[in-house]
């Protein structure tokens, strides 16, 4: 068994229509609370209210209106055409890759509708208003949304599903002689 854990996984397992639910409505979810919280956060602290940061953790925490032209860290600014299709190709390769490890984990099944969830959601603002509002700051991280923090959380899950896997294959070490 030399073959990856994700081609084995791809092979072994389809997707029940409880994992399909699962994923689904995970995703909806999130996109559902990414689109609300920067509707909120447009309406109150957007370009067209009397709006600023608002601080809710003294020194470690605003929420402030940003529009992000660009991807991750600010990359790429002024790209959105080329970025929504990027994204849009890794929720398909996501779904596609993937779907038979969310058939045989609910933790799959979270990890992808997170990912699937925040990418869409950003998506959304890229097609609707030509950029990502990101809103949540922090010192010395650049400013961010739920999506991106379901994404980030969405792929730390999956890197343990995939982990724990992998340690569950190998069986447990033999002492060294």
């Amino acid at each position: 068994m030399t073959e990856p854990l994700t081609q084995r996984v791809r092979t072994t397992a389809q997707p029940s229509w409880r994992a399909l639910g699962l994923v689904s409505l995970v995703a909806a979810v999130v996109l559902a609370a990414d689109q609300l919280s920067k509707a909120l956060v447009f309406a109150t602290l957007g370009p067209n209210s009397n709006g600023g940061a608002i601080e809710l953790v003294p020194g470690l925490l605003w929420l402030l209106y940003v529009e992000n032209t660009g991807a991750a860290f600010g990359l790429l600014q002024g790209r959105n055409p080329v970025l929504a299709l990027v994204a849009l190709v890794i929720v398909l390769v996501l779904a596609l890759w993937f779907r038979a490890l969310a058939a045989t984990t609910a933790w799959g099944a979270l990890a992808l509708g997170l990912q699937i969830g925040g990418a869409l959601g950003n998506v959304v603002d890229r097609l609707r208003h030509g950029f990502v509002i990101d809103f949540i700051d922090v010192p010395y991280w650049p400013t961010f949304n739920l999506a991106d923090s379901a994404i980030t959380v969405g792929v730390a899950i999956l890197l343990l599903v995939l982990v724990r896997a992998d340690d569950r294959r190998a069986g447990p070490e033999k002492p060294p002689h």
